[in-house]
């Protein structure tokens, strides 16, 4: 039943209001009969009822709500991973998480308004009037980011060094001429820039030619495809840098529908060694990324906003590392 209030739960159960309050907050100081209190319960699941969030918070005088505001990226293994571990770490600390896909016009004003959230954490920084209204609502604002930000206090996992550390590893097993697979779909383009142009600075500081960038989707004749024009320049591409581990597995398809072997004609490298990179046939080289500590990080920094310890937090030295294996 939509829009069902205390004052249904209290004519279906012939109780007053003020008895239903006490029943459904669990007051334990009010003297009612376990009969009653069971009256209660019954008619408020029959209904539908469901207490408000904001009602709540006020009555309790906080929230044990952290709101997670994820851009328009799609929820890919890493991002799930990063939100299993952020939500079971808050909840380890007896808060709940909420998490918030923007995908569309919708003011986040009017979200953080409605669910009244203790914190809300940011994958990416906020416009500064987003951060300030809601800073002015006391509520505690964190934020992620792509690369390092000096502008925000945020967690960031710099995507421009992780392109670098691909093209690194390659240049040390001797590679010169390299391809780089992109991701087809646009709203990775926040991510796939910034690695595309940390691997041209790393091609820059070695004096080799740019990377030699194709869309790749995650098809075999998309891959093939990419393969054929990465082979057909006068010096063909030896090894390719991929935007991600699912686009190194399409990528290891089309060479072998174009009959190349892998590392020995093209060697390929991923990122994010999702559990399929291990088991690729060859297994796949891949950078890993800690979101397991991203996620611990992040949890520690909404802890320390919210009991205003002022604690300085320092993000783990290890954020990403390269996983050799058969594939280079």
């Amino acid at each position: 039943m939509p829009g069902v209030t205390g004052a249904d739960v209290a004519r279906e159960s012939g109780v007053s209001r003020t008895t239903v309050s006490y029943v459904l907050n669990a007051r334990p100081d009010v003297a009612i009969p376990e009969a009653t209190r069971k009256r209660v319960r019954d008619a408020a699941a029959r209904l539908g009822y469901t207490p408000s969030v904001a009602g709540r918070a006020l009555r309790m005088g906080r929230s044990d709500l952290v709101l997670c505001v994820l851009p328009n990226w799609p929820v890919g293994p890493v991002i799930d991973t990063l939100l299993d571990h952020l939500a079971s770490e808050l909840a380890d600390r007896g808060l709940s998480m909420l998490v918030h896909h923007d995908r569309g016009r919708r003011p986040i004003a009017e979200l953080w308004r409605a669910v009244t959230p203790r914190a809300v954490v940011g994958l990416t920084a906020f416009t500064d009037d987003e951060e300030q209204a809601m800073r002015r609502a006391g509520i505690q604002v964190l934020t992620s980011s792509l690369d390092e930000d000096p502008q925000h206090e945020s967690f960031s996992v710099p995507q421009t060094g992780i392109g670098q550390l691909q093209v690194e590893h390659l240049v040390g097993r001797g590679h010169r001429v390299l391809g780089y697979a992109a991701p087809a779909d646009a709203r990775l383009a926040v991510f796939a820039d910034r690695r595309l142009a940390g691997a041209r600075l790393a091609c820059e500081a070695h004096g080799l030619p740019a990377p030699q960038p194709h869309a790749v989707e995650l098809d075999v004749a998309s891959a093939a495809a990419a393969v054929r024009a990465w082979r057909a320049g006068a010096e063909p591409v030896t090894a390719v840098v991929a935007y991600n581990d699912e686009v190194a597995l399409a990528v290891l398809a089309g060479l072998r529908a174009e009959g190349l072997g892998i590392p020995a004609d093209v060697a390929v490298i991923g990122v994010d060694d999702i559990p399929a990179a291990a088991l690729a046939a060859p297994a796949l080289t891949t950078v890993w990324q800690a979101t397991d500590a991203q996620a611990r990080h992040l949890t520690r920094a909404v802890l320390a906003a919210l009991d205003g310890s002022g604690e300085s937090l320092h993000a783990p030295s290890d954020l990403f590392h390269v996983v050799q294996r058969a594939s280079t």
